[in-house]
């Protein structure tokens, strides 16, 4: 079993920044695949970022490249997603998942894309990016 607490949410302007970070307990941190998720109101949960458990492997989705960065520290058990110039569509509930995909099969970028890849959930942060 994995835990997962988010934490970093709040209200921002366009064009700024926020730091969400996602601290897990339970299990052993180190071998599991992060994943970041969003839900905006009235729509589907989507993807938004993953980094794979040894930490070299990350992606994006396309909307949020060049602004977010995906991070961990083994260390302290912590995922975190650094957003830049946040934009209002960036509004929305975030999530960090966890799952052992890659170490068991392999890396699949469009497996760690899936909700249902992951096993784990925390109970969200809402961002909010006002115009």
């Amino acid at each position: 079993q994995v835990h997962l607490v988010e934490s970093g949410g709040g209200l921002v302007q366009a064009g700024g920044s926020l730091r969400l970070s996602c601290a897990a307990s339970g299990r052993t941190f180190s071998d599991y695949d992060m994943g970041w998720f969003r839900q905006a109101s009235g729509k589907e949960r989507e993807f938004v970022a993953h980094i794979i458990w040894t930490g070299g492997i990350t992606d994006y989705t396309d909307s949020v490249k060049g602004r977010f960065t995906i991070s961990r520290d083994d260390a302290k058990n912590t995922v975190y997603l650094q957003m830049n110039s946040l934009k209002p569509e960036d509004t929305a509930v975030y999530y960090c998942a966890a799952t052992t995909y890659s170490k068991f099969n392999g890396y699949s970028r469009s497996e760690l894309t899936r909700l249902n890849a992951y096993g784990y959930w925390g109970q969200g942060t809402q961002v909010t990016v006002s115009s």
